[in-house]
């Protein structure tokens, strides 16, 4: 709540002055994502938050200023999200390590520019898909070397069947 309260109180306002890429994330369970936020605008940090469908709710995630210090929303772990590239007045990076389901979601750059929010134009992490079965293979069977059918021992004039010489 205290969220979309902030953003209506400074404006809230989807800007093409922040592109984001890529626009969509397909990944595996635990695999790492990156997500590159443009900043053309000055600004004295980025702000990333995720929009959750399911929960129809944006969660801040960190706030980066530019001489890299960071700050986490509750429950944010400093292990799954880093930024890096905040003290840059050209990009920043999000990377979200350890994949889950769960992260599923709209990933969004912001900064604060002239009163006003300007959030980029959104990232979607479509899926986290579940790691694949493990499967295992059945042991092969070793066929015995040198081994001949009858027809084809039949057909050897004067030897003896394969199985008789063993």
């Amino acid at each position: 709540l205290h969220i979309s309260v902030f953003f209506f109180v400074l404006g809230f306002c989807m800007n093409l002055l922040l592109p984001q890429t890529p626009e969509h994330i397909l990944a595996q369970t635990n695999d790492k994502a990156e997500i590159l936020c443009e900043l053309k605008k000055e600004h004295v940090g980025v702000y990333w938050y995720r929009w959750s469908q399911e929960r129809q709710n944006f969660q801040f995630l960190v706030f980066s200023n530019p001489l890299g210090k960071a700050m986490y929303g509750t429950n944010i772990s400093q292990e799954k999200y880093s930024v890096q590239g905040a003290s840059s007045r050209t990009s920043c990076s999000l990377h979200i390590n350890h994949l889950h389901p769960s992260d599923n979601g709209t990933y969004y750059c912001s900064i604060s520019w002239s009163s006003q929010l300007l959030l980029g134009t959104g990232t979607r992490l479509v899926d986290v898909l579940p790691l694949p079965l493990k499967t295992t293979l059945a042991p092969s069977s070793k066929k015995p070397l040198g081994c001949v059918t009858k027809s084809k021992a039949a057909s050897k004039k004067g030897t003896a069947p394969v199985w008789l010489r063993l």
